[in-house]
């Protein structure tokens, strides 16, 4: 019954699914076959393979690969909840982005899915008081995906960012669950001041293509931020705003913006 029940626990569907979806892949194109056995199938967790894809995408002349590598392991290894929001982000782009048909694609390819996962890792850095290490994270972060979060900031888990070119978040902010946002999204401060200076997202959140919400300001839950808008003030609960500067123009128009991905303005 023991060895019964430890078989049980490392039953781990996601990652029997990525393993098929990677086999099928080498199958289809040969090609491949180096880079997908180097991510996926020489694994055996899905923490093991973001381990070494966030290292081999963040190495560089100024900290090696296996250096990075141990960081990330010590990572998850310390903190669960780390792999935890990383599966969680993974079905959020399996379930939201029209264009993500396997899971295998965001470990791969997706480098919104990747930053996450990097900046994940510099969070915990920064909590564990390794500064300078979170920095670092930052700053190959910004350098290889395009993507500038600082490691205080704090993002819940179910995230995700399509496209996720020029996206800013600054030191201050805190962005709940289950958010959404596409490219060019920055949540900024408005000026020098060092205090809590940036925006607090609500869960369920859909943020648009270009969208800057500035300030200390929080956007309710369940709410829509229209493409290209400026947000410097408060946004209510289960509503959409648009413009510059932005105003309510409407309800949300449905219970879970953030997974519906319905970024259509009525009337």
């Amino acid at each position: 019954m023991a060895e019964t029940r430890r078989k049980l626990s490392t039953v781990d569907p996601v990652w029997d699914r990525i393993t098929i979806e990677a086999q099928a892949a080498v199958e289809t194109e040969p090609l491949m076959g180096g880079l997908v056995h180097a991510c996926i199938l020489h694994h055996k967790s899905l923490e093991r393979a973001l381990s070494y894809r966030i290292s081999a995408k963040l190495c560089s002349n100024e900290m090696s690969m296996m250096v990075l590598r141990e960081i990330v392991e010590e990572a998850y290894a310390k903190d669960s909840s780390l792999i935890e929001a990383a599966r969680a982000d993974l079905m959020a782009v399996y379930e939201r982005d029209p264009a993500c048909h396997r899971l295998l694609q965001p470990i791969l390819y997706f480098k919104g899915y990747q930053a996450m996962q990097a900046y994940r890792v510099a969070h915990w850095l920064w909590t564990q008081g390794r500064h300078d290490l979170a920095y670092f994270f930052q700053m190959r972060s910004s350098e290889i995906f395009g993507i500038d979060i600082h490691p205080a900031a704090r993002i819940g888990k179910g995230i995700m960012i399509d496209h996720a070119h020029s996206i800013v978040i600054g030191e201050t902010a805190v962005v709940g669950d289950n958010v959404s946002m596409l490219h060019s999204v920055t949540l900024g401060g408005t000026g020098k001041e060092e205090e809590d200076r940036h925006p607090k997202i609500g869960d369920g959140v859909l943020i648009g293509a270009g969208a800057k919400v500035l300030g200390n300001i929080k956007v309710g839950n369940c709410s829509r931020i229209a493409a290209g808008s400026v947000v410097l003030s408060e946004v209510p609960p289960c509503k959409t705003v648009a413009g510059i500067p932005a105003k309510v123009v409407g309800e949300a128009g449905c219970d879970q913006p953030s997974v519906q991905m319905d970024q259509t303005l009525r009337s």
